[in-house]
């Protein structure tokens, strides 16, 4: 059997006296989508970013399809290039247009030729839907809209694993369906996928895998059948039964 493409393992995190993250085990293989659910404050997106080191860790190790997670320098960049995200906030460059968000890294990192660069960032932009927006800065699309760029923007750089920390948090419930269906659109391509988000329908249509998260610690791991039916630890049965209650 080969290593799954992910491999978290014994990660503490620390922020002085604080410990964030505690004792962290995770494996993901290729192709499978992880959501991972908890309270606010559980360490779900602490953990998410320290698996492209945007967190460094204390202790402990994370391998990305069998290499080690460097520290710092070209190793780490190239590494990065293999970890798509996208984040809360788009984080997409105000002052370029939508077709140059979607280029500048194939042709800074990749080395891909401008027109190359181009054709590839168009098909991605007609894949989640906003092709017609190529020429508008960031600032003239909706939120929904912006955040279906920054998936495009993440995929030109052909990952291996995408990485979502809470994609649809900022946007008006309106604009969530839509980027919600781009990611259900990637999970049945095969992409690789680890997901913080509080969207349980997401959770249950499109993972493989629920890990719950509380108090800087995995608590429980289940199919989606499993988690939402017969969650086994106190823990999962009070957070679910507070989402049923709201």
């Amino acid at each position: 059997m080969s290593e799954p493409l992910v491999v978290v393992e014994q990660v503490q995190k620390h922020y002085g006296d604080f410990q964030a993250l505690t004792d962290i085990d995770l494996t993901v293989d290729a192709g499978e989508v992880v959501v991972i659910l908890g309270p606010s404050g559980s360490g779900k997106s602490t953990l998410c970013r320290t698996i492209n080191r945007l967190e460094t860790i204390t202790s402990g190790s994370i391998r990305i399809d069998g290499k080690e997670l460097p520290a710092e320098g070209k190793g780490l960049a190239d590494l990065r290039a293999e970890v798509g995200m996208v984040f809360q906030s788009f984080n997409l460059f105000a002052h370029l247009t939508i077709l140059e968000n979607v280029t500048l890294g194939p042709i800074k990192v990749r080395g891909l030729s401008k027109a190359d660069a181009e054709r590839e960032a168009m098909a991605l932009l007609t894949r989640v839907g906003v092709e017609k927006q190529a020429g508008k800065l960031p600032a003239q699309l909706s939120g929904g809209q912006q955040q279906r760029v920054a998936i495009a923007r993440a995929l030109a750089m052909h990952p291996k694993v995408m990485l979502f920390d809470e994609p649809t948090s900022a946007l008006d419930p309106e604009m969530i369906n839509e980027v919600l269906d781009v990611m259900v659109g990637l999970a049945k391509e095969g992409m690789t996928m680890i997901v913080v988000t509080h969207e349980m329908g997401f959770a249950r249509r499109a993972a493989d895998r629920v890990v719950f998260m509380a108090d800087g610690q995995i608590v429980e791991q289940a199919t989606p059948e499993e988690f939402f039916t017969n969650p086994r630890t106190a823990r999962a049965q009070d957070f679910l039964s507070k989402l049923i209650t709201n």
